[in-house]
């Protein structure tokens, strides 16, 4: 598939990947996005333009942007999918991942969308708690446990959850590294376009052979599932179990890299909080969620609008896109107080940091099943664990992803 590299050598062209990601994608430090976010929502819950990112307004005759920042008019984007179309995937997604449920209008939507579901049937989530999931993350944490100090985000955060993915999707163990940066590579397409059709054209070399194998002889995977699927008659394509294939790799891997990484920097920089979920494992959901709305791991959304329209008081025309800032709702001050501090004992409100309604996010309860055993492991395994009292402060970067680049922790 690709020229033989060591481990060593695989690791490393996945970091330098991540930062090549990371630089296309506006990490500038720890400058954050969110007092300017709160300037926007209280002059308007819809901003011509796309005001964080230098769009002041629409001028010239052609389609128009809007960009929605309080979390009533982001959640009315998701609840009307047929107003607010994800028509507008098509030309971004297709070239890079082939045709993807993302771009799938209605009816058809809600036909693929069941078929997608089989591949994450709640039946399937408690064998891989037992099965994949807890000893994957076991085996990673035993690798460096002896250590005393590491990076979270490149020992725990960043390898993980690809990891999941990749077993999932039935890849052999010796190939999820060179697939962990391909994955990156592709997801990474706004900083460099032609390295990501590569990256998109030799996942798919690779995963029609995996296809056919699977039709050949069905396994106990995510591929082989969606191969024999059926709802009504309907049955997926080889091309868009490609195109699910190389969307969940990124996907699935990158914002639950994240989002754990993000809830492992609050916990850590708030001791009371974290020793508090050291004590008493049932606030981990709530601590899971809270983490997902102060720090929403992706950003924006995007919309095509279908029809004339108004939305937040303003007039929207036919052929507008429309985005939407996740990260502006998560933060809104008519939902939460205080919505800027990290508190996981706050009064729990559902957050949209998985989207909202025909288009919510098919893999979030394997989300939060990853987490759960993430950090139960982290706290059971890195007795006292704490901040790197020698290393740099951490900090969390990012305008349209965000996470922190590095976590130095130390533990006894």
């Amino acid at each position: 598939m690709m020229e033989p590299a060591t481990v060593e050598e695989l690791e490393q062209s996945i970091r330098d990947a991540q930062d090549r990601f990371n630089e296309g994608m506006g990490s500038d430090g720890d400058a954050s996005p969110y007092p300017l976010l709160s300037e926007l929502r209280a002059q308007s819950a819809v901003h011509p333009g796309w005001p964080e990112m230098g769009m002041i307004g629409n001028t010239g005759d052609g389609p128009k942007t809007f960009t929605a920042y309080s979390f009533d008019a982001v959640k009315a984007v998701f609840t009307d999918n047929v107003t607010f179309s994800t028509r507008c995937y098509e030309d971004i997604v297709r070239p890079l991942q082939g045709p993807t449920i993302l771009e799938m209008q209605e009816p058809e939507h809600a036909v693929y969308r069941k078929l997608h579901e089989f591949a994450f049937a709640r039946s399937s989530m408690k064998r891989w708690d037992a099965e994949l999931v807890g000893p994957l993350v076991d085996e990673t944490i035993a690798k460096f446990k002896a250590d005393k100090r590491a990076d979270l985000v490149d020992a725990v955060f960043m390898p993980i959850p690809v990891r999941v993915i990749a077993a999932l999707l039935g890849l052999p163990d010796s190939d999820i590294l060179q697939f962990h940066r391909l994955a990156i590579d592709l997801l990474g397409f706004r900083a460099d376009m032609d390295r990501a059709l590569a990256a998109s054209a030799e996942m798919k070399e690779y995963f029609v052979g995996i296809l056919a194998e699977r039709r050949r002889e069905p396994q106990d995977d995510m591929v082989s599932i969606l191969a024999a699927a059926e709802v009504n008659g309907v049955k997926m394509s080889d091309e868009q179990i490609y195109g699910f294939m190389r969307n969940l790799l990124p996907a699935g891997a990158e914002t639950t890299s994240r989002s754990t990484a993000s809830l492992a920097l609050a916990l850590l920089t708030h001791p009371d909080q974290l020793a508090a979920v050291r004590a008493d494992r049932s606030l981990l959901p709530q601590a899971i969620e809270e983490g997902i709305r102060w720090e929403t791991p992706l950003l924006n959304f995007m919309r095509e609008v279908t029809r004339d329209t108004e939305l937040g008081g303003v007039q929207i025309p036919k052929g507008s896109t429309m985005m939407l800032s996740l990260g502006s709702a998560n933060h809104d001050e008519t939902r939460w107080d205080q919505p800027e501090k990290f508190d996981i004992f706050r009064d729990r409100k559902p957050h949209i940091g998985f989207a909202h309604g025909a288009h919510v996010c098919l893999g979030m309860h394997l989300a939060r099943l990853e987490s759960t055993k993430i950090f139960n492991a982290l706290l059971d395994e890195l007795p006292n664990l704490r901040l790197d009292p020698d290393a740099a402060p951490p900090y969390i970067s990012g305008t349209m992803f965000r996470s922190p680049p590095r976590l130095d922790v130390i533990w006894d």
